[in-house]
């Protein structure tokens, strides 16, 4: 008798220790946050595609400046 009531015991402790306390999202929520995510990586590649474009406008004002300093 006292074997199985240790071992309750026992399985109650390791059952209690391993037992996380931290919050589940739920589907929603996690789709919402993938969502959000792509939405700040679509942001970050536009500003880099407008950062992009900016330099290569003025690399081609540059070189029709060197154009029309050699003429």
């Amino acid at each position: 008798m006292k074997k199985v009531i240790l071992s309750f015991v026992f399985l109650f402790t390791l059952a209690t220790v391993f037992t996380s306390c931290r919050d589940e999202k739920t589907p929603d929520e996690k789709v919402e946050a993938a969502m959000d995510d792509v939405k700040e990586d679509l942001q970050d590649a536009s500003d880099d595609v407008q950062d992009a474009a900016e330099d290569l406008e003025n690399e081609i004002e540059e070189a029709a400046e060197e154009v029309g300093d050699d003429n």
